[in-house]
């Protein structure tokens, strides 16, 4: 028996890093995934991964800044699997620049991946959410619904060169708390966690313009120099980068029953450092 066995949860950038770590996590505690990515290839990995494991997953694939994605990937969920219990916000990226050099392209592309695309589907589950709630409790049988949206300790402190960013994640947080005010009638837990420095495929690879990554054609620098990295070393208390597995495990603790009574939180994963 696992701690989410019956419920059903949709993932946002889920085909690789921590999205997927968090997908194979709520499907080894008995969850259906939808599992989201921009490219077919990486979400359709992570299905047949969970499906192998004797799990329950479907891919939907896609852009989640693209105006229809968010009634897709919920009416994914309540089609395949006939109802939405978990909604993890976690796809993203960055575009780095001092605000002098930033474009307003660079703004937009980051504002639109963090925050509009998480609101619009919250804002795409509130009818499905709201239906099922008041049936529910007209039965007597009240049921807790999760939702985590990702932000960073960029979010809460700042960080030189990510205005766009660091904007972006303040502003998910500012979503988080309003929802779980708005959405405490229907007993939906709003919570968001904040990362710290995680070996990713955007942090692990070298920042020399070496490695890119291709967002809908545009290509992105990614990767943290090493002066960088050792430079963050020293100022994390337990002393490393945190992994993926890590950091899906601070998301997936707060869909547990454990956290029924959790909601309005930022929950810091920095391994002791903030900023």
């Amino acid at each position: 028996m696992g701690k989410l066995d019956g419920k059903t949860a949709i993932v946002t950038g889920a085909g690789r890093g921590i999205g997927q770590a968090i997908a194979l996590k709520l499907a080894a505690e008995g969850a259906n995934v939808v599992v989201n990515d921009l490219d077919s290839a990486p979400a359709a990995e992570v299905v047949t991964e969970i499906t192998n494991q004797g799990g329950n997953a479907v891919a939907c694939p896609g852009s989640v800044t693209a105006p229809d994605f968010a009634e897709r990937f919920v009416r994914t969920a309540t089609d395949t699997f006939g109802g939405l219990d978990i909604v993890i916000n976690n796809a993203g990226y960055t575009w780095d620049s001092v605000i002098q050099k930033m474009t307003d392209d660079q703004w937009d592309a980051i504002h639109d991946v963090h925050v509009k695309a998480p609101f619009r589907i919250l804002r795409a589950a509130q009818p499905v959410i709201s239906r099922a709630a008041k049936a529910e409790a007209a039965a007597g049988l009240p049921v807790h619904r999760k939702v985590v949206n990702i932000s960073s300790v960029a979010g809460l402190a700042g960080n030189p060169g990510q205005v766009n960013y660091s904007s972006a994640k303040s502003a998910i947080i500012g979503l988080t708390k309003t929802l779980a005010k708005e959405w405490g009638r229907y007993r939906v837990n709003v919570n968001a966690v904040a990362f710290g420095f995680i070996e990713t495929r955007l942090t692990a690879a070298p920042a020399d313009g070496s490695s890119t990554i291709d967002i809908e054609g545009q290509e992105i620098k990614v990767g943290v120099s090493p002066q960088i990295l050792e430079a963050a070393k020293s100022l994390i208390p337990l002393g490393r980068p945190g992994t993926p597995e890590e950091a899906a495990g601070s998301v997936v603790m707060l869909t547990y029953p454990e956290a029924d009574y959790v909601s309005g939180q930022v929950v810091v994963t920095g391994g002791g450092w903030e900023s």
